[in-house]
């Protein structure tokens, strides 16, 4: 009885409380843990870069390793935490139930084969992904103890958007910022005090995603949350899967495609040397920081969305989309123009001795900073497209930005203007990304105008 009420209150909050205060609400924890997220991923790259450039290149090469297995973890968990998130917002929390313990079952299997697979091959592998002869040593220190945390970082995806899409954010802020934390604390401890090198910072790494994980999973062990995690749960239904499948397809080709253009980007950038490819590197470690703000953000309003689209809300829908990207075009505007102007500071707090990182890093972090308020739009579309129900054209878009525009971009441009090329793919990119919104936006928001008009002849 006490469950019910608990669960009645929090359809009442999601449904009736103000967008601005509510999104806020929900944003702050949930931006809170994708910064320190990103933070650890930084001093990984921080710390790492202290060991030479060759090391900082390695920390880009693995990054592409942890992108397929974020990107299997974020479309199991999107997938569920959309399914999720509209089943509680009419009421139905057994079936939430069944597709949180699926996807989460299923995250841990397939963590546990990209292991084995990954560590039977892992030289290979890391050839690749782009390690060049100097790069692959370090590469492969580091992706080992990687491979071995896979089912728990895939799975942690998933607990972590079904707790935010029951509209527990601060619960997984705690999970993600307790890891992120004690990674900081940890890696240089295992790099320079215990004089590991860069594996030191990949098993500072793993246990970290451990903790993590073990404070994520408390909070369904001991009923903190709205539905329950069973093995009985698992689902025998296709339809079930094939509905985790279609909401995530978006993640999986977002984060699929973000491992792909980075590996695309790593060896058109070893044409040109070590230097190369630790600037991009670093920038795309800075940039994942940046965009982190806006992932927290645009996450806060997707359980916002996906309720009240549950319970036929739609001009809470509607409010709720327009307040997400009204923020954040100030937001990243603002610190876009920040980035601009302070780019080559940021890159010296990486590799200060190695000035040639710095030029090929600045202008390519100048470059992106032109474009960040575009990423608000292109997050925020993708998102309400995904949490609505509509995974064609947030799939559609989840495949331009780093997949439809950089893919040809990476190895066209190059060719025709050699480095400058590969400093200027990602912001082109995210223009044409960005053009394609515009039309889709329209067609959605005319189809929404039409259902909150029926509504109100029907009143």
């Amino acid at each position: 009885m006490e469950h019910r009420t608990r669960d009645q209150e929090q359809f009442t909050r999601m449904t009736t409380v103000p967008i601005p205060k509510l999104i806020g609400a929900m944003a702050i924890p949930t931006i809170i843990s994708m910064m320190v997220t990103s933070i650890y991923n930084m001093a990984d790259t921080f710390f790492v870069s202290k060991l030479g450039t060759s090391a900082t290149g390695a920390v880009g090469i693995v990054f592409s390793l942890m992108a397929i297995i974020q990107a299997v973890g974020f479309m199991l968990g999107m997938g569920a935490g959309a399914n999720v998130s509209r089943l509680l917002g009419q009421q139905k929390e057994d079936e939430a139930g069944v597709f949180a313990s699926t996807a989460f079952f299923t995250a841990l299997a397939f963590g546990l084969a990209l292991t084995v697979v990954g560590l039977a091959g892992i030289d290979p592998l890391m050839e690749l992904l782009g390690a060049t002869e100097t790069i692959l040593p370090y590469a492969r220190a580091y992706a080992s103890y990687i491979l071995f945390g896979a089912p728990v970082m895939c799975a942690s995806f998933v607990l972590n958007n079904t707790l935010r899409s029951q509209g527990k954010a601060v619960f997984s802020m705690v999970g993600i910022g307790l890891g992120g934390v004690l990674n900081i604390v940890l890696d240089p401890i295992f790099i320079f005090v215990f004089e590991l090198g860069i594996a030191g910072a990949a098993i500072a790494t793993l246990i970290s995603q451990c903790i993590s994980f073990a404070v994520l999973l408390s909070f369904y062990l001991l009923g903190r949350t709205s539905i329950r995690l069973s093995p009985r749960k698992i689902s025998r239904q296709g339809y079930v899967y094939s509905s985790i499948f279609k909401t995530g397809l978006p993640s999986l080709c977002r984060q699929g495609l973000a491992s792909i253009s980075t590996v695309s980007l790593n060896r058109a950038a070893a044409l040109y040397g070590d230097p190369a490819v630790a600037a991009m590197s670093v920038v795309g470690r800075i940039f994942m920081f940046i965009l982190s703000v806006m992932l927290g953000f645009g996450q806060g309003f997707q359980p916002v969305a996906g309720y009240n689209y549950g319970a036929q809300r739609y001009d809470r829908v509607k409010e709720a989309f327009r307040f997400t990207l009204g923020v954040g075009v100030v937001l990243l505007g603002t610190i876009g123009l920040v980035g601009f102007f302070f780019a080559p500071q940021a890159m010296a707090l990486f590799r200060k001795d190695d000035l040639e990182v710095i030029a090929i890093g600045s202008l390519a972090m100048r470059a992106q900073c032109l474009s960040m308020p575009l990423m608000a739009l292109i997050t925020s579309c993708n998102m309400l497209f995904q949490t609505t129900g509509k995974s064609g054209q947030a799939t559609f878009l989840a495949c331009s930005r780093q997949g439809i525009f950089f893919l040809p971009l990476i190895y066209l441009l190059p060719q025709l203007i050699g480095l400058l090329g590969v400093q200027l793919t990602q912001t082109l990119a995210d223009i044409c990304t960005a053009l394609c919104c515009v039309p889709m936006l329209i067609y959605y928001f005319k189809e929404l105008n039409g259902k909150i008009a029926q509504q109100a002849a029907e009143q």
